[in-house]
Parts: C-alpha cells; sequence; structure tokens
C-alpha cells in the first residue's frame, strides 16, 4: 500500500502541475496538518482513495469550513484495511486557549481519555500528528516544540510510523525528512511524501 502524507506547504509539483499519472498508484492520503480545506478535497476528488487528516494550529478555519469528502480523525483510532491509525492534531501551546493549541499536560489528557480505544484496538501502527515528538527534529521555541508524550506513545506501542509536520523544511539545516524512535519510523510530511506499508525490509521507505 502506497500513502501519500501531506503537511504545512502546497505542493506545486502535485497542485498546480497536477497530471493522474503522479498519483495513480497512491492507495491512502493523510494530511498532518495546516493545509487549506479546498487543497484537500482537491486530493480526494481526484484521487478517488480516502483522506484522513488532523488539523494543525493554522487550522481553526476548518471549524467552519471543514474540507469536504475527507474524514478527520483526530482523538481516534481509525481503521484502513486493518491497518490502525491514530490521530492527535494541534502543536505546543503558545497562546493561551488558542485553538488547536495544547500544553504537554492537555496533550497527556487526550491521550488518557483514548485508553479504552487503545485498549480495545490493542493498540495503533500509525500515528498521525501536526506536532512532532520532544527533542527528535522538534525547535527550541515554544511554537514548534515537540510534545513528550509522544515519545511515550511509540515506546509503548511501538506503531510502524510515525507521521507528522510543524516543522518546515525551510527551518533548519538541520531537517530531517526520516528518522527512527526505537521500532518507529518518523516521517515528517513537509509538502508531501510518499511511504510504502507496510514498512520494506530495513528502512520502510520508498523515495518520494
Amino acid at each position: 500500500m502506497k500513502i501519500l502524507v501531506l503537511a504545512d506547504q502546497k505542493s506545486k509539483y502535485l497542485y498546480d502541475y497536477y497530471e493522474p499519472d503522479k498519483l495513480k498508484d497512491i492507495d491512502l492520503i493523510i494530511s498532518c496538518g495546516d493545509l487549506s480545506p479546498t487543497y484537500l478535497s482537491f486530493f480526494v476528488t481526484l484521487c478517488n482513495v480516502p483522506l484522513l487528516y488532523v488539523r494543525g494550529n493554522h487550522d481553526g478555519r476548518y471549524e467552519q469550513t471543514p474540507p469536504e469528502g475527507c474524514i478527520c480523525i483526530e482523538d481516534d483510532i481509525y481503521v484502513h484495511e486493518g491497518i490502525r491509525i491514530l490521530g492527535l492534531g494541534g502543536s505546543m501551546e503558545y497562546i493561551p486557549k488558542a485553538s488547536n493549541q495544547y500544553s504537554e499536560q492537555k496533550m497527556r489528557r487526550r491521550i488518557w481519555k483514548l485508553k479504552h480505544k487503545l485498549w480495545k484496538k490493542k493498540g495503533f501502527d500509525i500515528l498521525v500528528t501536526h506536532a512532532p515528538a520532544r527533542e527528535i527534529n522538534d525547535l527550541e521555541d515554544l511554537p514548534h516544540r515537540g510534545f513528550e508524550v509522544f515519545r511515550k506513545l511509540m515506546e509503548k506501542y511501538e506503531p510502524k510510523f510515525f507521521f507528522h509536520g510543524h516543522v518546515h523544511a525551510n527551518y533548519s539545516r538541520k531537517f530531517k525528512r526520516i528518522d527512527t524512535y526505537g521500532k518507529t519510523t518518523i516521517v515528517n510530511a513537509y509538502e508531501y511524501y510518499i511511504v510504502e506499508y507496510p514498512p520494506a525490509e530495513g528502512t520502510g521507505i520508498p523515495s518520494a
């Protein structure tokens, strides 16, 4: 199964210069946030495959204009062809009471509320967030700091993949598209990337 992951930045290659052949083998699309509703609806319409999404810290507009034809997986474990996908959008809270922003404690509380679903589904295979995990390719400024609890989730459940966005390629020379933590392959979905599921032996990451 080929999964197209998206985040943060519109891809001119896929959108402005769209050609059906570029996405003909895609089986599932996952958005990690901070993309316009019309952009997501474009892909789900033309690709005719499910598009799952979480919200980024700039996606307050989704409350009034959600992406048409797309599936929100916030605070849920969505199962697609047997693959369990956990969604936890938003960023670290840097504006008090702003939408889609959470303190570490608030994010932990969200996950605690999912304990029954996690028990019922016996964990998850893919973690989808907007923000990264703490000290795994995040930044030191508060808006782009990752969540420590995401590391705990990977340690406990050992998902095959962790997809996130929020840290743009032009923010730092240290930008990493692919990383690993324990048994989990981490993918920064900035703009777009394509992964193979289940992972190929070794890295499990095809070229984008």
